[in-house]
């Protein structure tokens, strides 16, 4: 009998497993990599920008991760959603 409730499970597990690499959620995967890249571009340029544009780069660095986090957490990934709620956010 527990050989079955063990079939079971697998075949349970593989079903949820290929719903979570619908072609939504790829598309998803696919657009938080695109946006943690220019993350990390936009990051890359802050040493060598003058003290003028470290304003925008901070602001555009700030709005790449908020929406790193909400993509992650579409897919499951994020730990907390109150980190980029309004209240939390210190200076606004």
């Amino acid at each position: 009998m527990a050989e079955i409730i063990d079939l079971a499970e697998i075949a349970a597990e593989r079903k949820r497993h290929r719903a979570d690499r619908s072609p939504r959620r790829q598309s998803l995967e696919r657009a938080v990599a695109t946006l943690e890249q220019s993350l990390a571009d936009t990051a890359q340029t802050l040493p060598t920008a003058t003290r003028e544009d470290h304003a925008e780069i901070l602001e555009r660095i700030e709005r790449l991760t908020m929406l790193v986090r909400y993509g992650m957490r579409m897919l499951g990934q994020g730990s907390n959603s109150g980190l980029d709620s309004a209240p939390n956010r210190a200076g606004r």
